[in-house]
Order: C-alpha cells, then structure tokens, then sequence
C-alpha cells in the first residue's frame, strides 16, 4: 500500500505529499487523532515513500527498472514493490525504527535506543524515519530526554510521533513538531476499510459500533468487546467483586461507558434513531427508564473524568469500586 491508497485521510495525505514534493520534509511530526483512524498506517507509508528506491529516481528524473506504470506520475508516492518499500512494510529496514510502549510505559531506555540509532548516517536509504507510536506514553525523564533530540535533530532524519492525546505531552515537545491532524473516517469509508473482515449485517453492525475508527474494528471484535463490557456492568450494578485483571481492561471498559452513556442521553433526548448500539435499545431503554437525563449527564461527565484520571495508574480496586458506586446511585430506580 502507498500513501494515495490510505482510506479516509484525504487532508493529511496530500499535506505530507506535497511536502515531499516540494522537498520541505520536517526533521519531527506529530500525527495527532483518535485511536483506529490510520495514524500509524500513515507513517509508516510516509516512512516508505521517504525512502522509496523508485520515488527517489522519479525525483532526479530517471526511471528506475523496478519502476511500474502505476508509480511513474512523479508524485513522490512509494512504489510499493522496491526492496526499501518490501524491507519497511516488514519492519527490517535498517534505517526505520517502530517504537511502542510496554506496559503503557516508554522509559528513558527507549529514548537512549533511539538517540543510538539517529547516531549513525542512514545505512540504506535517504532518511532515518524513527515512528514513536502513543507518544504520550512517554514518562517524564524519557520527554526530557526526547526534547534534546528535537531541538538538534540530526541531518537526514525524520521522527514521527503519533498520538490520541496531544496535550499529554509537554508543550516544548509539541512546539517542536509539524503537526498533521486525522479524523473519524465517514461511513463510506470505514465500509471499505472493514469490508474485507465483514460481510452483510455484520459489515453494517461493524461500521456502526466503529464510529468512524474502522481500526477498532480491525483489531476487536467490537460486538464482542461491547458484551464484555455490559457483563462487567451488570456486575458492578449488583456490587460484584472487581472484574478488571489489567490496566488495559480498565482502558477497554471505559472507552465503552461512554459510548454507552451517550446513548443513553441519546434515547431521552431524541430516541432510538440517534443511538449507536441500536441493537441494543431494548436493553438501554429498561436500565434508563427512571433515569433523570440530568443524571445520566452527570454520569458521562463524571466517567469521562475517571477515564482521564487512568493515564497515573489509578488502583483499579478501587477505580472499580468509585465507579460501581456512582453507577449504582445514579442508575437505582
């Protein structure tokens, strides 16, 4: 795949394009939007297209055999099909460098690696392209640590930070960065990008529940992880023990509640034709029935505000237990 075959993310592909284009490559990025629209996808296809093999010919007017019909337009796209392209998309490149979090965390160490690798000249191709992914993630000493590297970026580099949640990191690490937003991707467009999982009513139920962050649907069986959640509901609603095992499940069920809940408030407000989970409506129409819709926006507020606490590791007895109680009271009848 190359940048112009990225679904749904018009605005940001034709911004880095024409930024290769015009050969006003930034040495940092940060590729800012919701989880599961293609932010990273985007990288690393703008990784590819920095390092092409045959883009790289296009640019100094020649043609390269490897070349295709498809990628002779000159437009600075990776061609898909040189060894540079193959060696990134498998992530052994040797001048292209994935980091993710481990247990939610980048530390310092990961920091110290990437700093190793920007040491050195690229070893292949024209760009180092180091693609930080949650850049939130970063503790403080490692955002310190990184913010040395983006004041003096070496020559010939590129680092992409990719991020849900841009005001988590310091502003003199956001300062230092082109920022390239992305969106919720249309219904169209998440049909096409879930087609090829989904098929029928499963399709429709899928594009549905992903509200526009088709990756979601891609990596989860969002049907599946929606049950999940109401069984934990129901348990807290009947004061049952803590049923989260990880941080990540604590993540995974709030990102749920407030769907949820929004379509709570969304049947008091204009009934079942504004919900998400319309298959559903049985179901929230009863736990909602003697509901106040002031309470059930205190609710949302109130586990919106809890979500946005779990980025420091808050106990998860105890976020189960605050939680289940304000369910209990405000859903009581």
């Amino acid at each position: 795949m190359s940048l112009k075959k990225v679904i749904g993310q018009p605005k940001a592909i034709a911004m880095l394009l024409g930024m290769i284009q015009r050969h006003r490559i930034a040495s940092s990025y940060l590729f800012c939007g919701e989880p599961g629209i293609g932010k990273k996808l985007t990288a690393i296809h703008f990784a590819k297209a920095l390092n092409c093999l045959n883009a790289g010919d296009r640019a100094q007017g020649r043609k390269d055999a490897e070349a295709t019909n498809e990628n002779e337009s000159g437009d600075g796209d990776a061609c898909d099909v040189c060894t540079s392209c193959t060696k990134i998309d498998a992530g052994i490149h040797p001048d292209f460098l994935m980091v993710e979090p481990e247990d939610r965390i980048i530390k310092i160490d990961e920091i110290r690696m990437i700093e190793e690798a920007l040491s050195y000249k690229p070893f292949e191709g024209r760009r180092k392209v180091i693609i930080i992914d949650e850049a939130e993630s970063m503790n403080i000493s490692a955002a310190n640590a990184f913010l040395k590297t983006l004041e003096e970026p070496p020559a010939d580099s590129v680092v992409i930070l990719i991020t849900a949640r841009p005001g988590v990191l310091p502003d003199t690490v956001r300062s230092r960065c082109s920022r390239i937003n992305f969106y919720p991707l249309s219904d169209d467009s998440c049909r096409q990008v879930l087609a090829g999982r989904y098929a029928g009513g499963d399709l429709a139920l899928a594009v549905t529940l992903s509200m526009g962050r088709p990756g979601s649907a891609h990596t989860n069986d969002l049907r599946e992880e929606r049950d999940w959640f109401i069984d934990h509901l129901k348990n807290m609603l009947k004061a049952g023990k803590d049923g989260w095992t990880s941080r990540e499940d604590m993540d995974r069920w709030f990102d749920q509640a407030v769907i949820i809940f929004r379509d709570l408030a969304a049947l008091k407000i204009t009934g079942a034709s504004q919900i998400i989970n319309i298959d559903l409506q049985d179901y929230l129409s009863e736990l909602s029935k003697s509901v106040d819709l002031n309470v059930i926006i205190d609710l949302y507020q109130e586990l919106n505000l809890v979500q946005g606490q779990l980025v420091y590791n808050l106990n998860k007895s105890i976020t189960w237990n605050y939680t289940a109680s304000l369910l209990r009271k405000g859903l009581s009848h």
